[in-house]
């Protein structure tokens, strides 16, 4: 009961915390509105050949570990 009601705590507590994170003040603007301006959008197309290496490799080390494993 104890471990249960603590597993329940700590999921009410980190979900009110994620949302208190997001309540930030924005900009005040002389035309009263907070909202601030929108930050120049980050690039996704950079290094994504380095991320599908990396996943490739990581896929085939995943596959003959688990086929290792199988065959003993």
């Amino acid at each position: 009961m104890k471990n249960s009601f603590l597993k329940l705590y700590m999921l009410a507590f980190f979900l009110v915390s994620n949302i208190a994170l997001y309540a930030q003040p924005g900009q005040d603007n002389p035309d009263g509105d907070l909202e601030g301006g929108d930050p120049p959008p980050a690039p996704i197309n950079s290094k994504l050949i380095y991320l599908a290496l990396v996943g490739i490799a990581f896929g085939f080390y995943y596959f003959m570990k688990k086929r290792e494993e199988k065959l003993n």
